[in-house]
């Protein structure tokens, strides 16, 4: 092994958020914080299909279809989402892709993920929620939300008064800093 390929190894295990590399979906390495977020040890992880790490089914195929749709266009894709750790509990997490072959972007590339769970407690949201919450983290107004979801805005103002009971905040600022995480 080389002394460069050596430092790139050590980058990786040890690097200070969790990172994998994937194939298709599917685990193909990973390192030490990966492991240690999600619950077990990195060598557990090889071939593991990432749709395992998601609460649902559908969670996996809608986030994979709006990342899908974001790299063909750039080549990265970025969102916070809840994931799921190997013993079953919800959380926050960051995640950012980065495709190594744009012509299939998901064939294979690097990803990271970073656990959100001290910044952002977690409250129970429907799929739909969790969308209108993410949506909303992002700036989006409710007709922009309405027009990506497919819904109208006044039925994201339903998810986003009920959202804002859940997490008992009396204005939008106040909703967005919660689910952002920022002292309020």
């Amino acid at each position: 092994m080389t002394p460069h390929r050596a430092q790139s190894d050590l980058a990786f295990t040890h690097a200070p958020v969790g990172l994998v590399v994937l194939e298709n979906r599917i685990i193909k390495s990973a390192n030490a914080l990966f492991a240690e977020v999600f619950g077990d040890t990195a060598t557990s992880y090889i071939n593991t299909p990432l749709q395992a790490l998601y609460p649902s089914l559908e969670d996996y195929e809608r986030i994979g279809a709006r990342g899908l749709a974001a790299m063909r266009e750039t080549g990265r894709y970025g969102d916070e989402r809840i994931m799921r750790r190997r013993s079953g509990a919800l959380f926050w997490c960051r995640v950012r892709g980065q495709s190594l072959t744009p012509e299939d972007p998901f064939r294979h590339g690097v990803w990271s993920f970073a656990d959100l769970s001290n910044e952002r407690p977690l409250v129970a949201l429907t799929p739909r929620e969790r969308e209108v919450a993410i949506l909303t983290c992002r700036g989006l107004t409710s007709k922009e939300i309405g027009r990506e979801l497919g819904l109208s805005y006044r039925t994201i103002e339903v998810y986003r008064a009920r959202l804002q009971k859940k997490f008992g905040a009396r204005k939008l600022a106040e909703l967005v800093a919660k689910l952002s995480g920022m002292p309020l």
